[in-house]
């Protein structure tokens, strides 16, 4: 009993790095390159990449991503 405890939490804070850096940034323009644009910047200045989650337009462009590291 005691090795599947010390397993469970050995996987558990294996995969706690991994989820610990999720972060969402978002960007509103009037043109989808424009916001890409503005989401590339937030993510070069956090040192990551990104990946565009959600996108809608709007009477502008509203673009949600979430940084990768």
């Amino acid at each position: 009993m005691k090795t599947i405890k010390t397993f469970a939490a050995v996987i558990a804070l294996s995969v706690l790095p991994l989820t610990s850096f999720a972060q969402s940034v978002t960007a509103t323009d009037s043109t989808l390159d424009g916001a890409e644009a503005k989401i590339a910047a937030q993510a070069k200045e956090a040192g990551a990449s990104y990946k565009v989650t959600e996108a809608y337009t709007n009477n502008g462009v509203h673009m949600t991503a979430e940084l990768l590291k």
